[in-house]
């Protein structure tokens, strides 16, 4: 297929200049040049994995113990409607 670009002027002569260090048509160079672009913006990076290194935040102000989080809340939630049930009196 034939088309009309407008190349940059400095990206011409890096083409240019590399169609002449491998003797290949400047069409040649270009056409590879576009494909490894291509190629290049669809290939996904692989993922990197992910570390968290836990950090100390001291010992809970409250006093309860934090381990068994479950039963913080049943104790939070029942500390709350005897709070209630105090207001209503």
């Amino acid at each position: 297929m034939r088309t009309t670009l407008t190349i940059d002027d400095s990206l011409a002569e890096l083409l240019k200049k590399q169609a002449y260090e491998t003797g290949k048509p400047f069409k040649q160079v270009v056409n590879e040049a576009l494909r490894a672009g291509l190629e290049n913006a669809r290939a996904v990076p692989a993922a990197r994995r992910y570390r968290l290194e836990p950090a100390s935040m001291g010992p809970s102000q409250s006093g309860r113990n934090l381990e068994k989080a479950l039963e913080v809340a049943s104790e939070l939630e029942n500390e709350e409607l005897e709070r209630k049930m105090e207001l209503r009196k």
